[in-house]
């Protein structure tokens, strides 16, 4: 009876997992090391998302997101950088990219691949948070949060700080 249970909660946990998961997180992300990271399994936890860029006037914000990430980790919040060079900003590979953020401001949060994250050739998440929020990024260092239902997102534009009243004030009750 035992192992009837357990084959049961194995072949209905996708089912579960699925049902839990919005659109908007539904997908994986590949990272500038390779490793795949699944949205879905930050269903439940706020996640904030920004383009970046390696040689902006605002890659500094790379240090108060890796600030964020470390003090609300274990909070809940997932940080997710999106390099791109939609505005001619970005190093041409992915090595290149993951060494200048590691060295220059130590950060751990997850990196995706380069991909591009306005107009027609944006990856499908930026496309989708641009949609919800009817704000594509017009430069890098565009913040998306989306709250912990996966559903709802709030749009920062570059020029506002990760840290600032505004984005901690909606972020730190999502917090748990």
């Amino acid at each position: 009876m035992k192992t009837l249970f357990m084959l049961l909660a194995l072949i209905l946990s996708p089912i579960t997992y699925a049902a839990d998961c919005s659109p908007l997180l539904d997908r994986t992300i590949t990272t500038l090391q390779g490793n795949k990271i699944n949205l879905c399994e930050y269903a439940g936890k706020p996640i904030l998302v920004v383009n970046t860029a390696s040689k902006c006037g605002y890659t500094p914000q790379f240090e108060k997101l890796e600030v964020m990430y470390s003090q609300y980790r274990e909070k809940g919040l997932l940080v997710v950088g999106f390099p791109s060079n939609d505005f001619r900003q970005e190093l041409a590979s992915n090595g290149e990219i993951a060494k200048f953020c590691k060295l220059t401001y130590k950060v751990k949060f997850p990196m995706s691949e380069p991909s591009s994250v306005t107009g027609a050739e944006a990856n499908p998440l930026f496309k989708a948070l641009a949609k919800s929020t009817g704000e594509a990024p017009s430069w890098n260092f565009h913040k998306y949060l989306i709250a912990p239902d996966g559903k709802t997102v709030h749009s920062f534009a570059t020029a506002v700080e990760p840290d600032e009243e505004q984005v901690m004030k909606v972020l730190l009750p999502m917090l748990r």
